[in-house]
């Protein structure tokens, strides 16, 4: 197996760095692959409700598409857990950062904060704040964020609920996760 010849990056090499690249190219190439092999690994994740984090994750996605949701945000919806297992305490932060060079910023800004949002609907129950997300209630996104919430997170807990496979959605988030990463045209979206 061919490698770098440094141990410090400091000594690498212009060869080496190039090597590294196109190797890192190829392996960004496998992300959508990956995505969908952590998105499987939530059906056997966090327990105790009527249906699987997975069965979570297609159910808010389904609820997305059949609202008219575009395409970004069906993606969103359809990985907005995904960090649960990784990073449980910022798991919402950990899908935004994994959406970001692909999509535009009220989709990844939505992401991030849905967590906070999503206390609205039970925080009293655990007696916490319920109304912390009214903090960005003059957020241009925020009615974004509270319908992402109100109409397809929350209410995803349905076993009954008519759900799409992944295999539904494969297609949509390889398109997204197929584009270039932080391309101007995504970037002229986010401030146009």
């Amino acid at each position: 197996m061919e490698q770098v010849s440094f141990t410090r990056m400091s000594e690498g090499t212009r060869a080496d760095y190039h090597f590294l690249d196109r190797l890192e190219r190829q392996h960004a190439e496998g992300v959508a692959d990956r995505i969908l092999a952590a998105l499987a690994g939530l059906e056997h994740s966090l327990e105790g409700y009527q249906v699987t984090r997975l069965e979570h994750s297609l159910q808010t996605a389904t609820r997305a598409e059949a609202d008219g949701a575009d395409k970004e945000m069906i993606v969103a919806a359809l990985i907005h857990d995904l960090g649960d297992d990784l990073a449980p305490h910022n798991h919402s932060q950990f899908a935004a950062a994994i959406l970001r060079p692909y999509v535009r910023e009220e989709v990844t800004w939505v992401l991030e904060m849905h967590g906070l949002f999503q206390m609205q609907f039970y925080g009293d129950r655990l007696d916490l704040p319920t109304d912390r997300h009214l903090a960005y209630a003059d957020h241009p996104y925020f009615e974004s964020c509270q319908r992402f919430c109100r109409d397809w997170d929350q209410e995803s807990f349905d076993p009954s609920y008519p759900t799409q496979p992944l295999s539904h959605f494969e297609p949509l988030l390889r398109e997204i996760f197929a584009r270039p990463p932080f391309d101007p045209a995504i970037l002229k979206e986010q401030n146009g």
